[in-house]
């Protein structure tokens, strides 16, 4: 009886455990999403704004820019298009030559027709924390739109909005997607939420930054 008893303590053990670690993860993503309602837009729609930012999304093995990249790279060219916006801040990875988002970004929109003049690389921005970081402190923004997929913009609205910059987001939704590609990337998305709050509120890490290079001119 007394082995019978241990096994339930254990298994109500195990099972709040379970439930408290499955409530870590869900409770930010959940509250992201309550966060990001009103502040997301399709491109028709956005609201103007002076800067758009354009989150990177990873390169293919020849440098170009992988599909989800060129969806929001062609959706900030389009808000560049129809004046919602005069400039664009292409945002990525450039820790290593080899590797550089910023570029690849900038090369992909000048093929789609943007002027050199309305595009601004930030090199450094390595996670979507550092970008909106760098975005305040460097670039001098903060009033900005946004431009990412759904299932990225409750993350990065939340953290640009935190570290000081007002930011709505506006949906790359030029492509379609596979739904497994989808699914993967929103539970990628739960973990990466948790790394956020823990950056906002437990480590909050400072980025490479540098001199100011303000986007324009007051």
């Amino acid at each position: 009886m007394r082995k019978n008893k241990s096994k339930k303590i254990i298994r109500r053990g195990v099972a709040l455990l379970g439930l408290i670690g499955l409530s870590g993860l869900v409770f930010p993503r959940l509250v992201t999403a309550v966060h990001s309602i009103n502040r997301i837009y399709q491109k028709e729609n956005a609201p103007k704004k002076q800067l758009a930012i354009v989150f990177g999304a990873g390169l293919r093995r020849d440098g170009t820019p992988t599909t989800i990249l060129r969806d929001r790279v062609e959706t900030a060219a389009d808000l560049y298009f129809s004046g919602k916006v005069e400039k664009l801040l292409m945002s990525g990875d450039n820790s290593v030559l080899e590797y550089n988002e910023p570029e690849s970004m900038r090369q992909y929109a000048l093929s789609i027709g943007v002027p050199e003049e309305a595009i601004a690389l930030d090199y450094a921005g390595r996670r979507t924390y550092d970008t909106c970081y760098r975005a305040k402190e460097v670039f001098q923004a903060d009033d900005v739109l946004l431009v990412t997929q759904k299932f990225h913009l409750p993350r990065a609205l939340f953290l640009c909005n935190a570290l000081g910059v007002e930011a709505v987001g506006v949906e790359a939704n030029t492509r379609r997607f596979w739904s497994s590609s989808l699914m993967i990337w929103n539970f990628r998305e739960l973990l990466a939420t948790v790394g956020a709050f823990l950056d906002l509120y437990v480590s909050e890490p400072i980025p490479v930054l540098g001199e100011p290079i303000p986007l324009f001119a007051e």
